[in-house]
């Protein structure tokens, strides 16, 4: 592809490249110039990509792209955002493959992952259609899974995927997207015909800095899309939709909305409810508990419904999902007399969605296994600490992913926000004790959540990753206490 068709849609500042020469590969990690290579010198937080401009050319980059002009004579593209630069030369690169399915994107702190899986199963049982999905827990095409190491791919990676789906014949693609994803334009260069806001609380404050600017950042989804569908209960749905250029279904389950929930009943395998749109009502069962449950399937039944879907075959589709892997999900305890919950709960948002979903259904004690990831925002660990503790009858406290930092300094975070008073909690810092001690006090009709990993089996120490799946320590457990 010639470099003025890469360049295509992107405003030059300046140029020195050969606009008429043929480009092989676009790349922006220098390790992997190849000869007549674009070089797209990204600048990072750790690293600037302009240092790495030399290396490129040596490797045989035939032009670099960048938004500070080489210090170095080389045949460069000046642009005014190198990031932005890159997401649309990876279009161009790939053919706009977005442009030939269903876009559709999911925003919001909690409940992304469960959405999107939510609506791909009912776009494949209502539309008989190949689905294809960019997560936090894998990617899809159909029903090939491809694993992911972050929510939304950096944009080349991103295209090539979407590229990937296309060609697979996906009519449809659903994505989380993800606030970094939004900032750092990974998403640069797409439209969406749907996108869905869940809801807003405290998370990646370490790079936002301030809640306004975390939801002004997901906010700028609604200027880029068709439609839309928004959580009217969240209290920051005003302001991320105040500059949407579209219309809003609204979504609730406390009030009359564009599309409500209404005789909601919970149940300890999953939910159901009455859907109201309009003068319709549809009787809605999803065999996933607890109360955020309501919201995803509202979100997942108003994009639906936004794609032309009707209301009442994507209630019938909702009752024959499946279970999102990681998300309340129930561990089998045979033998045992309680219950033992999954779920990636690792904000506080999300911790006291998932004990106060439980405690809906919990007829005996409520027991959770939770910690704070290292590596991110601090601000959080004493809130966790205090809703951990208040709302349950005990918690362990234990790590998550300390990552780089010494775990016992995150639990004492952890333990600033606890009344000194609370006597309903223990301190395990290694986490394979901590749900063995949970289990081990577990007694009939108690309900033990393991909150913060989910769907992840690994646990990062010193960052290394070292593997833990909890569904194999909980029947590692039940094969030792049954001998």
């Amino acid at each position: 592809m010639k470099l003025k068709e890469l360049l295509s849609g992107i405003r030059v500042l300046e140029a020195t490249a050969d606009m008429e020469q043929t480009i092989t590969s676009v790349v922006y990690d220098s390790r992997k110039a190849a000869p007549g290579c674009l070089f797209a010198a990204v600048s990072g937080f750790a690293s600037d990509g302009n240092r790495f401009i030399p290396m490129a050319v040596e490797r045989g980059a035939a032009a670099v792209v960048t938004a500070h002009r080489p210090e170095h004579p080389v045949p460069y593209v000046l642009v005014e955002s190198d990031r932005l630069a890159l997401a649309q030369i990876s279009c161009n690169y790939f053919g706009n493959p977005a442009e030939s399915m269903q876009l559709i994107g999911v925003t919001g702190t909690n409940g992304k992952t469960s959405v999107t899986l939510l609506l791909k199963q009912v776009l494949e049982m209502t539309r008989g259609a190949k689905v294809g999905l960019v997560g936090t827990m894998a990617n899809y095409i159909g029903d090939e899974e491809i694993p992911t190491a972050r929510t939304t791919p950096e944009s080349y990676e991103l295209q090539s995927l979407f590229a990937r789906m296309r060609d697979a014949g996906c009519q449809y693609a659903v994505m989380e997207v993800s606030s970094h994803a939004i900032a750092l334009e990974r998403i640069g260069g797409v439209h969406f015909q749907v996108a869905a806001f869940t809801n807003l609380t405290e998370d990646h404050l370490d790079f936002h800095k301030t809640m306004e600017n975390y939801c002004d950042t997901k906010a700028q989804l609604f200027a880029r899309c068709d439609r839309a569908v928004a959580n009217l209960d969240d209290p920051w749905f005003g302001r991320i939709t105040a500059g949407a250029s579209c219309p809003i279904l609204t979504t609730s389950a406390a009030a009359e909305a564009g599309l409500w929930a209404k005789e909601i009943s919970f149940r300890a395998d999953g939910v159901s409810f009455t859907a109201v749109h309009g003068c319709e009502e549809q009787p809605v069962s999803v065999p996933i508990p607890g109360r955020f449950t309501v919201y995803n399937a509202l979100t997942a039944l108003g994009i639906a419904m936004e794609l032309g879907v009707p209301l009442h075959d994507a209630a019938q589709a909702l009752a024959q999902v499946q279970g999102v892997r990681g998300r309340v999900e129930v561990v089998p305890t045979p033998g045992k007399p309680y219950t033992v919950l999954l779920d990636y709960a690792h904000t506080p948002d999300g911790l006291e969605k998932v004990l106060r979903s439980a405690r809906d259904f919990c007829k005996g004690r409520l027991i959770v296994v939770f910690g704070c990831g290292g590596d991110r925002d601090p601000i959080k660990r004493p809130i966790m600490g205090k809703l951990g503790v208040a709302l349950s009858d005990f918690a362990v406290i234990t790590s998550d992913n300390p990552r780089t930092e010494v775990p016992g300094d995150i639990i004492r975070d952890i333990l600033k926000g606890i009344d000194p008073d609370a006597k309903n909690y223990e301190v395990i810092e290694d986490r394979r004790k901590a749900i063995r001690y949970a289990l081990d006090i577990g007694q009939k009709d108690d309900i033990i959540v393991l909150a913060g990993k989910g769907h992840e089996t690994y646990q990062e120490i010193g960052g290394v990753k070292y593997h833990l799946d909890e569904r194999e320590e909980v029947a590692a457990y039940l094969t030792e206490t049954r001998k």
